[in-house]
């Protein structure tokens, strides 16, 4: 990226526009800008601030209170990515169930569940199937893979969520979205070009250094010009059509439904369930799991800290009682959340 022969660098810090609030919405765009140094190069109207795209910071206490029903209640196997494990739920974690005999299995993808069960035949196995648009084709593929094998003892305790409504959500919170890469990938760009229509503004980045730099510097550039705007600074990945084959095969098992999100309550539309021929993979139908209504710890401000309302370190507990050992919320533990980059990086 250059402005006659600035590079992105100069660019950025050399931006004496107005102030500007960017949201990277990806949770990876937060620690890769933090890891990377890249905040230390921004002016001080140029604001950062992180928003809802961590897919274990986003899951509502009340799901990891289903899946501990399960494990606990339903004595099923719990396959699960090892971020969840920790993540406080009204009352106990999946640590906390395991602890008192449930059946934890770390698992690194769907396929990994789905192949699990069909090893354990005598076990009844679900997996904890989170994430967005990146992630759902796997869990799709693992449900198509067990139908196609005769696998019974593997369902899915499914909140896959998808973004478009979740920016319609957070229209107004950032003056620019920082658009996360890899779900573009799948959804294209169409909506994002759409929502300029509606003054939101934002750009596709990448995740590696020049990738991040030339994206921020695009963002500044066109913020100064005064007029909502667009660009995929992600051309190599990111295409206006997308993963047509990945949106087919969701498609095919999944329908959208009304989902919570942590922090921004429900929001129609914006989750993912099996369709009803596919509903024998569907835990909460297989097992009749209970509606939950889930209690966050109330000195937790994870919810604003995924809306932008507030950084991670001005949260009373962040860094005290709330640390990476001793995570109070979701934030603290995912990999990818806002309060984790703060504390491995951003404390004074």
């Amino acid at each position: 990226m250059s402005e006659g022969k600035k590079t992105a660098r100069e660019i950025i810090e050399g931006y004496d526009g107005p102030a500007v609030r960017i949201m990277e919405v990806c949770g990876t765009h937060t620690h890769e800008i933090f890891r990377l140094g890249i905040r230390k190069l921004l002016p001080k109207q140029v604001e950062l601030i992180s928003g809802p795209g961590c897919p274990v910071c986003v899951t509502p206490v009340s799901y990891i209170d289903e899946a501990v029903y399960l494990a606990l209640e339903k004595s099923v196997t719990i396959c699960t990515f090892g971020d969840l494990v920790r993540v406080p739920g009204s009352k106990k974690s999946l640590a906390d169930a395991r602890s008192e005999g449930g059946k934890i299995h770390i698992v690194y993808s769907p396929a990994d569940a789905e192949k699990y069960a069909k090893e354990h035949p005598e076990e009844e196995v679900v997996f904890l199937s989170v994430g967005f648009e990146t992630t759902t084709p796997a869990g799709c593929l693992s449900v198509k893979k067990a139908k196609e094998e005769g696998i019974t003892n593997y369902s899915m305790l499914i909140a896959n969520k998808t973004m478009p409504q979740a920016y319609e959500a957070l229209k107004g919170s950032a003056d620019i979205f920082l658009y996360p890469g890899h779900v573009n990938a799948i959804t294209g760009t169409k909506l994002c070009e759409e929502l300029v229509q509606e003054g939101v503004s934002g750009v596709v980045a990448g995740f590696t250094a020049k990738e991040l730099l030339t994206a921020l510097a695009v963002a500044l550039t066109h913020f100064q010009k005064g007029k909502p705007f667009f660009v995929n600074c992600y051309p190599r990945v990111v295409t206006e059509e997308g993963s047509k084959e990945a949106q087919r095969l969701v498609d095919t098992l999944m329908e959208a439904c009304d989902s919570e999100w942590r922090g921004l309550g429900i929001i129609p539309g914006s989750g993912l369930r099996l369709r009803d021929e596919w509903g024998m993979y569907d835990a909460r139908k297989k097992y009749q799991v209970p509606k939950m209504e889930g209690r966050a710890n109330p000195a937790c401000r994870c919810g604003d800290v995924l809306q932008g309302k507030c950084k991670p370190s001005d949260c009373k507990v962040f860094g005290k009682v709330c640390t990476p050992q001793h995570p109070v919320g979701a934030c603290m533990v995912s990999g990818e959340g806002a309060c984790s980059a703060y504390y491995m990086y951003g404390r004074e």
